[in-house]
């Protein structure tokens, strides 16, 4: 170890030839060239022997071939094995993942433009409304979005889960960035659509409103908190970085805020991607469908008949009653 260390050294500091550096260690040149070849410090490595479970290893295959977590006791006694169990056992760990079934928990990669999870966010807080009136999130949720390939996330806090509040808030969500994803992934909310084996079954309102961004709606099956994980570990961050030391005065101000925050979130260097979400947004949304020239038709609306000598009543904010 010391000689191949001093050879390196020589050659890359001293810049010797061959020659000089096997007179100086005391070794042949044949010596110095592998040393200079090998990226690695020698070590000594015995050649394997063999064990007493190879002759057996055709029938342990066999076996695991049809039943991959059968117990090595099991097998031993399968395939007639009557010595001691701990080589066997080695034997059997070493050709046990070979024929394993692939890890359900693996991680799930997605193509530039295919996805977008959609859910909502329920922070523990309550929020002043005004009028001395205060609303906690499950009345006003924040509805919350994350794209598949990017990792780019948007939130926003809308009234209520109402269709008209939640269409309007998922319409402000894909306008902020600015195109839209082939595919839309939504937990069985009732204004959205529910799970169905086959196709989701989803509302007249959700069916008017994708045919407009002309996008694929999918509705995850019940109890799958896995198939939106990017959502889940987002509430997370939400829940330990973004609550913690924070007030709100009002719901315009918890949106101002969470804006903020999710622009600079946006910027964080991710590990699981190698770079920053906002690195990867332009080629995501570059796949990604463009917004339709004319929004859906979103948010509250009501029509009502009214006479021929209507009266409008109306209160302002100092509590004045006119009459229009």
């Amino acid at each position: 170890m010391q000689d191949w260390a001093e050879i390196r050294r020589l050659r890359a500091a001293e810049e010797l030839s061959v020659s000089e550096i096997a007179r100086r260690v005391g070794v042949t040149r044949v010596t110095v060239r592998r040393a200079l070849a090998s990226a690695s410090p020698p070590r000594y490595e015995r050649a394997p022997s063999g064990s007493s479970a190879d002759e057996y290893e055709d029938a342990i295959r066999g076996l695991l071939s049809k039943h991959p977590r059968m117990p090595a006791t099991v097998i031993a006694q399968r395939v007639g094995w009557t010595r001691g169990m701990t080589v066997f056992k080695v034997k059997v760990a070493a050709l046990r993942p070979l024929y394993l079934p692939p890890d359900p928990a693996s991680r799930t990669t997605y193509l530039p433009g295919e996805v977008a999870q959609f859910d909502f966010w329920f922070p523990p807080i309550s929020l002043d409304v005004g009028h001395g009136q205060s609303r906690d999130t499950k009345r006003l949720p924040v509805l919350t979005m994350a794209c598949g390939y990017s990792r780019w996330r948007g939130a926003v806090l809308i009234p209520s889960r109402s269709e008209e509040d939640l269409y309007a808030g998922w319409w402000a969500l894909l306008s902020q960035l600015g195109a839209v994803p082939r595919v839309l992934v939504w937990d069985g909310e009732s204004a959205v659509g529910k799970w169905r084996p086959k196709d989701p079954e989803l509302t007249a309102v959700c069916h008017a409103f994708r045919g407009v961004l002309g996008a694929k709606v999918l509705i995850c099956r019940p109890g799958d908190p896995e198939a939106k994980g990017l959502l889940e570990r987002c509430h997370d961050h939400y829940e330990r970085s973004f609550l913690p030391g924070r007030t709100f005065t009002s719901p315009g101000d918890f949106n101002a805020q969470l804006g903020e925050f999710v622009t600079t979130s946006n910027d964080r260097w991710m590990r699981v991607l190698g770079c920053r979400p906002a690195d990867r947004v332009a080629t995501d949304t570059a796949a990604m469908m463009p917004l339709p020239p004319v929004a859906p038709a979103t948010g509250w609306s009501r029509s009502l008949r009214a006479c021929q000598d209507v009266c409008v009543s109306d209160v302002d904010h100092s509590g004045f009653t006119g009459r229009r």
